[in-house]
């Protein structure tokens, strides 16, 4: 995939404002109040590691094991940069790509039956828009971007901190 949904763990607060932000943009009102009156779900989930909140939303495997799984087709990927799609008509309920989800991010829906994964808001993404949850994030520890500008962004950040580290320790050994 070309883009999707990046974390920045150590910016993420836990206020789960994403999971509402979600929740609202997959609800029939479209708005807070109805969201909760329907029962609408987020389709990620923020889970506590230690003194960290790390979001957690299905990471558009290359090679999903949800797709290769399900029995019926209803987990598919039908453009191969787009995200992995579901179809509720075809869901049986069997709960196999539950099983198989390396992340743990796919869940029951509301009616018992279809599963519930994210999908990159997809309608939201045709529009200009950016994903529900990255949209919401007061913190911005949610992206919506290329990955391979991310990890270069990452790289350009630890040479800098690194070029820091070893000015301090050259000032260290200058001083003595």
């Amino acid at each position: 995939m070309a883009k999707m949904i990046l974390v920045e763990v150590a910016k993420c607060l836990g206020c789960r404002s994403c999971q509402l932000g979600c929740a609202v943009a997959h609800s029939e009102a479209k708005e807070l109040l109805g969201a909760i009156a329907e029962g609408a779900r987020p389709r990620l989930t923020i889970v506590s590691a230690g003194d960290m909140a790390v979001p957690l939303q299905c990471r558009q495997c290359e090679d999903a094991p949800c797709v290769a799984i399900c029995p019926t087709g209803a987990l598919t990927r039908p453009d191969a940069d787009g995200p992995v799609a579901t179809n509720d008509d075809l869901c049986i309920g069997c709960k196999s790509c539950m099983l198989v989800c390396p992340f743990g991010v796919i869940s029951v829906g509301r009616k018992g039956r279809a599963i519930i994964k994210c999908d990159l808001c997809t309608a939201r993404l045709q529009a200009g828009e950016q994903p529900a949850c990255v949209e919401a994030c007061p913190t911005h520890a949610l992206k919506y971007g290329d990955i391979e500008e991310a990890i270069g962004e990452a790289r350009r950040r630890a040479a800098q901190e690194t070029r820091r580290a070893q000015e301090a320790r050259l000032e260290l050994i200058s001083d003595k």
